[in-house]
């Protein structure tokens, strides 16, 4: 028997007899995740200014460079100049380069060094402008005097706090009205506009640059913070000399482990720090994976192939490898996280502050100050110039 009753199709083609099926559901394709703040977590601590400070301290140093090429017998001789004289006692016993031979200090004389060859036996070898000298340590004659006293000089760092700010208004029939996946359209907005702000966060303490004057700001200045990657001068491999070998890193070279590694080896050489957080874009990402693909075993019974790295461990830490849009595509930062702190001045993490509308809306702003805390910069690196 046909159906004679009144169906949705006789209601016109406007359908104002029938409810909308619409969702309450609202997906949100825009890229707002911050993997870095997430794994860095909150600081145990605030700003208290909006220029923030921090010392640092190190060790005397136990290694210098030769700097003498007027060296004539690089097998004989026994005077020669040093980058930094005053780093030598007499009594050190040094080593140059990677030679068996260990040399002993008689005599400091400004940056002249004169030395004893093939101390203890252990036989001569070529030394060369440009060599590394090693400071084994030293040995001191039993009864002598005190030794003149030495000392490092703690180092002021500094950065600025940076004001992240967004406006938020609705009007009055806007709140009172049914809103389709939205039980209060202000708030809705003030979350839309706090993931707006965590994402510049994010890419500001990776990429952001402070002023190079006048960084504390005027009424006419902005006050921007200063990034990891501007942060990071000392171990910053980009090929050839200036970190890898050449053909072996950097120069739109494509990323291998063997880079990965030449890079946490010369961040352990000259620091206590322990890398243990890699932070790469998605290009670099895929070949950190690639890595293990060589030697994956594919059963077709399982139905499933892997090939993400997620930890990368090597005997210079293990490591964390992190997935971020913010970072450039041609970097690989290497980062200690536990000397690494988004800080936010006193009172002022990221907050909502009503403010007196002039009409039928209700208005505010979204407010946060933070800043970038990153000690000792050389506990870090970058790896930079790589293909894409």
């Amino acid at each position: 028997m046909p159906f004679t009753g009144k169906a949705t199709f006789a209601a016109g083609t406007t359908l104002p007899e029938i409810a909308e099926d619409v969702s309450d559901i609202i997906s949100i394709i825009t890229p707002h995740e911050t993997p870095l703040l997430d794994h860095l977590g909150d600081a145990r601590r605030s700003a208290t200014s909006t220029v923030h400070e921090w010392l640092e301290d190190a060790l005397l140093p136990n290694s210098d460079v030769i700097s003498d090429a007027t060296i004539a017998v690089p097998l004989t001789e026994t005077e020669f100049d040093v980058a930094h004289g005053s780093r030598f006692r007499v009594g050190d016993q040094v080593r140059h380069g990677d030679a068996s031979e260990v040399m002993l200090v008689t005599a400091v004389t400004g940056d002249t060094l004169t030395v004893l060859r093939g101390y203890g036996g252990s036989g001569a070898a070529e030394v060369s402008d440009g060599e590394t000298l090693h400071i084994l340590g030293n040995a001191a004659l039993e009864g002598a005097d005190r030794p003149g006293t030495r000392f490092t000089t703690r180092t002021r760092r500094a950065n600025y706090t940076q004001i992240f700010t967004a406006g938020v208004e609705i009007s009055g029939t806007q709140s009172a009205v049914n809103t389709i996946g939205v039980s209060d359209e202000l708030d809705h907005q003030k979350s839309q506009r706090l993931r707006e702000l965590l994402r510049d966060l994010e890419n500001c303490v990776i990429n952001g640059v402070a002023a190079v004057s006048d960084g504390q700001g005027s009424a006419t200045i902005r006050r921007t913070m200063k990034g990891i990657i501007p942060f990071i001068t000392s171990n910053v491999f980009t090929g050839g000399a200036d970190g890898f070998p050449e053909g072996d890193g950097g120069d739109g070279e494509q990323l291998t482990e063997a880079q990965i590694n030449a890079a946490l080896r010369g961040i352990w050489e000259q620091s206590a720090g322990r890398v243990d957080t890699i932070v790469v874009n998605g290009f670099q990402k895929r070949r950190i994976n690639g890595f293990i693909t060589a030697g994956q075993r594919y059963f077709g019974s399982s139905q499933r192939y892997r090939d993400a790295v997620s930890v990368y461990e090597s005997d210079f830490g293990i490591c964390r490898v992190l997935l971020c849009r913010w970072v450039p595509a041609d970097a690989v930062l290497l980062l200690d996280s536990s000397r690494i702190d988004v800080l936010p001045l006193n009172g002022r993490s990221f907050h909502f502050k009503p403010q007196a509308a002039d009409g039928d809306r209700d208005a505010g702003q979204l407010i946060g100050e933070y800043t970038l805390e990153l000690r000792n910069e050389n506990a870090h690196g970058i790896i930079r110039g790589l293909g894409v």
